[in-house]
C-alpha cells in the first residue's frame, strides 16, 4: 500500500539559516526527517527507532516548496520518495526498531 502526504516548506524555515548565504538549501537531515515524520502519520504515533538503511539525495531544495512524500512498505522496510513538482529530490529506505 502506498501512502502519500505534502508538506509546504516556507522561505522562513529555521534551516536555511546560513545553509547556504546566497543561495539557500534545505539540508538532507530535514528530508530525511519528514519521511520518518510521514511514517509516523502512517503509524498514527512517531516512530521510536529508526533505522536510515538508504538514502539518496538528487536535487537541492529551496524556500518556498511544495514536497510530496511517498511512502511504500517492502520486505526491506519503508520506500520513501520525496518529490518537488515531478522532480525526485531524496529517495531511501527505512527500518522501523524497536525501543
Amino acid at each position: 500500500m502506498i501512502h502519500e502526504s505534502t508538506v509546504a516548506i516556507a522561505a522562513d524555515h529555521p534551516a536555511f539559516a546560513g545553509h547556504f548565504p546566497g543561495r539557500p538549501i534545505l539540508p538532507g537531515v530535514v528530508l530525511l526527517g519528514l519521511a520518518v515524520r510521514a511514517l509516523g502519520n502512517v503509524s498514527g504515533h512517531p516512530v521510536p527507532r529508526c533505522e536510515i538503511a538508504a538514502a539518496k539525495f538528487l536535487r537541492p531544495v529551496g524556500p518556498d516548496t511544495e514536497l510530496h512524500i511517498r511512502l511504500c512498505e517492502s520486505a526491506s522496510g519503508w520506500r520513501f520518495d520525496i518529490f518537488a513538482a515531478d522532480d525526485v529530490v531524496a529517495t531511501g529506505t527505512l527500518r522501523v526498531g524497536t525501543p
